[in-house]
């Protein structure tokens, strides 16, 4: 039998040290090079930050300032004109700063305070911890922080959420006051790109006769029985300038019009809203904020009972194209060629191997007929989903997979180019470019 040890008996310990082969190598936060690369970043969002501290001064004095600085290197000074600081969705600019810092290529940046930075606190300590990490430091003039401080995260935090409340408060004061003009019936229209009217000196409404007659005319060539997209070919051939002042008229442009309750001399106000004062989400609204109708808002361009007889063709000729499609598809009727302005039809491809492997397609209702042969991508269905995934990601919606009810709420129509570049339009009248 083997000799036990005993609990007082002593263990004898051996222990072999392993020596390193690898060289451990820590890049010091506090490291200065002889150099610095000096970036800055500025911001303005509204009008009244433009009276305060213009876009082109802040660009003037931070370049000036880091050029004349001994040992600074300038590598730019990156700007965002007209967008919030609530989150970093639009902001090239900021996005392409913090890139270029984490990959080295930046040593110090310049900001003049925090909510030039950002307006949201989560967003502001990420980017500055991220920044930290690879030795970046961030100094805010306004409030003397130096983010390598290891002091400064309390103070930077209790600054950014300052910043973020008082974008809070600026955005439901500008929300009531949207309300408050909206009960008042006050009607306000995107002029630069409304065909029809223009702003009359009462701050209403007012025709614009010129512009009108092209509206009345795109009213009667309808109800003459003319298609909308032919109509839209028949203005790109006149040269006739769209509501965007461009000499190419789609499809959407000349739908869009027809179902516009303003030229009847109406106007139905808070169509969508904002979800939040931090995401700037636009929704439709289907009744979760309050909708208002104002009637005889402005001069009407096209006769009331006219305007309703265009929405009930509209409503018969949806009717008739789907059920003249015989598919029950939720692409059916609303993809539309770039070229000509045509549907894009469903057809069934299959594999020449033994498998023969089904594929639905779409494409061009011209591609294969008529005299001049669209030249539209043909598309496979699983390739519109995942651009529609697409969508979903950059509208920051929840739910970020195709499902045909998601489709049908969020998509009117989607038109087609030659590049395979994808425009969804919403509900809203919003569109979003995508690649296909």
């Amino acid at each position: 039998m083997a000799d036990s040890i005993s609990p007082t008996q002593e263990r004898c310990l051996i222990i072999d040290e392993i020596e390193p082969v690898a060289q451990l190598v820590e890049k010091d936060p506090y490291f200065v090079p002889e150099k610095l690369r000096v970036a800055a970043y500025a911001r303005v969002s509204t009008e009244q930050d433009e009276q305060e501290s213009s876009y082109e001064a802040q660009i003037n004095y931070y370049t000036d300032y880091i050029t004349n600085h001994p040992n600074w290197e300038l590598v730019g000074v990156f700007a965002d004109r007209g967008v919030t600081g609530t989150n970093t969705r639009n902001r090239e600019g900021f996005k392409r700063m913090i890139d270029l810092a984490l990959n080295g290529e930046i040593d110090l940046i310049l900001t003049k305070s925090v909510s030039r930075f950002s307006r949201n606190t989560v967003d502001t300590l990420r980017a500055v911890r991220a920044l930290r990490e690879k030795g970046v430091e961030v100094i805010f003039e306004k409030e003397n922080i130096h983010s390598l401080d290891p002091q400064c995260e309390v103070v930077l935090t209790i600054m950014s959420s300052l910043a973020q409340e008082e974008s809070r408060s600026l955005s439901e004061n500008t929300r009531w006051g949207i309300h408050k003009s909206m009960k008042d019936g006050n009607v306000k229209l995107p002029y630069k790109r409304f065909l029809g009217y223009k702003k009359g000196p009462d701050g209403r409404p007012e025709i614009v006769e010129e512009e009108a007659e092209i509206v009345r005319s795109i009213y009667d060539s309808f109800l003459n029985g003319n298609s909308i997209s032919h109509i839209a070919r028949l203005l790109t051939e006149r040269h006739i300038p769209s509501p965007g002042n461009t000499t190419v008229w789609s499809a959407s442009t000349v739908r869009s019009i027809l179902s516009n309750e303003k030229y009847k001399g109406e106007a139905l106000l808070q169509k969508t809203y904002t979800v939040d004062y931090l995401s700037k989400e636009v929704r439709k609204n289907k009744g979760e904020m309050p909708s208002y109708l104002v009637h005889h808002s402005h001069a009407p361009i096209v006769d009331p009972a006219v305007f309703e007889r265009v929405q009930r063709e509209l409503a018969r000729r949806r009717t008739v194209r789907t059920k003249k499609a015989g598919v029950s598809s939720p692409f059916a009727n609303r993809i539309i060629c770039g070229d000509c302005g045509a549907f894009y039809g469903h057809k069934v491809w299959r594999s020449h191997d033994k498998a023969r492997t089904r594929y639905d397609i779409w494409c061009c209702n011209h591609r294969y007929n008529g005299k001049q042969k669209c030249t539209t991508p043909i598309l496979r269905e699983n390739e519109i989903k995942t651009a529609f995934a697409d969508v979903l990601e950059k509208l920051n919606y929840p739910e970020h997979e195709y499902t045909d009810a998601l489709w049908y709420e969020l998509v009117e129509e989607v038109i087609i180019y030659d590049d395979r570049q994808a425009v969804f339009r919403l509900p809203n009248g919003d569109k979003i470019l995508v690649k296909i």
